[in-house]
């Protein structure tokens, strides 16, 4: 066996690597870049080289700095963990001709897979149905929506080098084409060295479901079941889940089935995932097709390690040292349910902008995952697991993947692995950046997904204004106003006990005018009960003033809640939403009809950068006049570009920024009059 390897990445992939190393007994090197200097993995990993800058492309990009990282250290073979430079043929040669192992399958499978283009001719020729496309060379914007009214609308255009999400653009009509076929280019472009775009047609009511495959050097392929990833913003994955609630055991035999054929047609070896575009208005299943082959190690790999209890970064080592799989496909088994949320930087509250900034208090429901080497143990504490690579006090910098963690729950149901999803979420706390860890409850308590029936336009369907919170029941309401009254009475016994106060000690206040959700609710706190309305309420917690979550029990319920002290009250946060509650004593209650609410100041004749980003275009200039809805600028952010466009009509007063700036959030590009 190897005796030292070295991660070729950074975050929580590479933490994960390292583990599964450690407890094979092979030592690791981290290589890390100015911005990762005190990341946890480099902490985590036997040796440590510095490699660059913070920008990828002066770091962890350079494939000739890896390499020196090797000699250096006498690493004997490289983990490329994904993106990067994982799924680039010309790192995989340059290793080998320096005789170090490459963690993953043979060049030629990844040269066969990694141009969309040719992979498609290929998975044909191996039997496997392919989706209606144009799969040639696109000359430009007028060629594009040429090929585009021939397949017919939707059309999706994809970046030939693309992959995590970027360089997609969803078209419904030649307006779309026109407006994002050079986005999708640069996007290519910039990400991926490669600016080939190929169009396809887009699936009704489409699911994402995907296979993964294992195979060994002598000729061994097996594939590990399916993953359901069809919950998605962006094209980016928020959602997995292994098995799928859509597929059938005949279904997944025929899937794997055929996913196994083209493996075989590119002499695959190592881990890969075959994704496939799945129809769900064709209830038989047959109505799947390839869609691309990710020839590397998936973000969403643990839901399947939790119900196989396969690891896979362990089989991967194995396989690249020459080891036979100790498995055959009738091993494999499907063993309860496995869930993961994308735990993502970024605002669902704002229009889910990109966020970045110090992780001023980062507090998991539990310590990331530990690698124990027992299939069970894959699966985390109690059914919950954590993957993460960052710490308290870090940053979640603009230079890469905004993902903060992956929250992985088991159970041996789907709704017992969603409930402890929710009560998990409940009690992950981040302050410093926006997160959406209230959005992703959100969709774990939503009827649609609990019912199964799930598309890739799941987000787009049940959100189509945006987020704004769970929805949140009348019972829970009343629970959340029960619960500010008993904290605003502990914390007004705290207060009393202040020494020094004039006056002879009083008895805090027991009565209680509680607003949330626009209704005020009156609350009586007595010596052991908590009356609503009149009514009492079935609420057991305990709780000290200073206490930032809460542990209850409500109508026989665990309630995990957040809490936030505010000027007139508190901010709770629990089951997927924000409440921001006035809690104000009964006798005074009456008075804050009085009070004077400021007005926010009208924004709207503003452009404002929604995010921290780099402008990379500017469509307008002063004193032109523009329509509600037309593209004003670009600015790319975290590696995406997002159109900003305007709110309403009107002529351009002045313009602040020009093309190539850095911009702030919230700095003023334009000025309408």
């Amino acid at each position: 066996m190897f005796k030292k390897i070295l991660i070729a990445n950074r975050g929580e992939i590479a933490c994960r690597v390292i583990k599964t190393a450690r407890r094979m007994g092979i030592q690791t090197v981290a290589v890390y870049s100015d911005a990762d200097a005190r990341a946890p993995f480099v902490q985590m990993a036997d040796e440590a080289v510095h490699i660059g800058p913070s920008p990828a492309a002066q770091s962890y990009l350079i494939a000739d700095k890896i390499i020196a990282a090797c000699k250096q250290t006498g690493a004997e073979a490289v983990h490329p963990g994904y993106g990067f430079l994982s799924e680039r043929t010309s790192f995989a040669e340059a290793l080998a001709a320096e005789n170090i192992a490459f963690i993953g399958p043979p060049v030629g499978a990844i040269a066969a897979m990694g141009d969309k283009i040719e992979s498609k001719k290929l998975a044909k020729q191996a039997g496997v149905n392919v989706v209606p496309g144009f799969v040639g060379e696109i000359e430009d914007t007028e060629h594009a929506v040429r090929i585009s009214d021939e397949i017919g609308y939707p059309v999706m255009m994809k970046a030939s080098a693309g992959g995590g999400g970027k360089g997609m653009r969803l078209a419904y009509s030649e307006k779309d084409v026109r407006e994002g076929f050079e986005s999708v280019k640069r996007e290519g472009l910039n990400s991926f060295g490669d600016d080939r775009v190929f169009i396809e047609k887009f699936i009704l009511d489409p699911r994402h479901i995907e296979i993964q495959i294992l195979g060994d050097q002598h000729g061994n392929i097996l594939y590990l079941n399916e993953r359901e990833c069809s919950i998605q913003r962006r094209h980016q994955k928020v959602v997995e889940e292994a098995p799928s609630p859509f597929v059938t055991p005949s279904m997944r035999k025929a899937m794997g089935e055929q996913c196994v054929a083209l493996a075989r047609a590119v002499g695959y070896y190592s881990a890969g995932t075959v994704e496939l575009i799945v129809s769900g208005a064709d209830k038989t299943g047959e109505s799947f097709y390839f869609l691309e082959m990710n020839t590397r190690l998936q973000v969403e790999h643990p839901v399947t390690e939790a119900i196989t209890g396969i690891d896979l970064v362990e089989q991967m080592i194995r396989v690249a040292y020459g080891e036979k799989l100790a498995m055959t496909q009738d091993d494999v088994k499907i063993d309860g349910w496995a869930i993961e949320n994308r735990v993502y930087a970024e605002d669902p509250y704002r229009g889910f902008l990109p966020s970045t900034g110090r992780l001023v208090r980062y507090n998991p429901p539990l310590a990331g995952w530990t690698d124990d080497g027992e299939a069970n143990g894959r699966r985390g504490v109690d059914g919950v697991r954590v993957d993460d690579g960052v710490y308290e006090g870090g940053e979640v910098s603009m230079f890469y993947d905004p993902m903060i963690a992956k929250l992985i729950t088991w159970g041996r149901t789907r709704d017992e692995a969603a409930d402890r999803q929710i009560a998990a979420l409940d009690a992950f706390e981040i302050e410093g950046l926006g997160h959406n860890i209230d959005f992703v409850s959100a969709i774990m308590q939503h009827p649609r997904f609990r019912s199964g029936e799930l598309t890739t336009g799941f987000i787009a369907e049940e959100y189509p204004e945006g987020f704004h919170g769970a929805a949140t029941s009348d019972a829970l309401k009343r629970t959340l106003a029960g619960l500010a009254g008993f904290l605003a009475t502990a914390r007004a016994d705290r207060s009393r006990q202040i020494d020094g106060q004039l006056g002879d000690e009083l008895d805090p206040p027991s009565s209680w005018a509680v607003k949330i959700a626009g209704e005020t609710h009156a609350v009586e706190v007595g010596g052991d009960t908590i009356t609503v309305d009149g009514a009492e309420i079935d609420l057991a917690l305990e709780y000290t003033p200073g206490d930032r979550i809460i542990h209850a029990e409500a109508d026989g319920e665990a309630l995990i809640v957040k809490v936030e002290a505010k000027a007139s009250g508190l901010r709770l946060t629990t089951r997927g939403a924000i409440h921001d509650v006035q809690v104000l004593p009964g006798h005074i209650a009456h008075l804050a009809r009085h009070m004077i609410e400021k007005v926010p100041p009208d924004m709207s004749k503003y452009l404002v950068c929604p995010m921290p980003g780099l402008l990379v275009a500017l469509n307008v200039g002063e004193g032109d006049a523009v329509e509600a809805g037309q593209p004003l600028a670009v600015v790319e952010a975290m590696k995406m570009e997002n159109i900003l466009r305007a709110e309403k009509a009107g002529k351009i007063k002045a313009v602040n920024a020009k093309a190539g700036d850095s911009l702030a959030v919230d700095a003023i590009i334009l000025e309408l009059e």
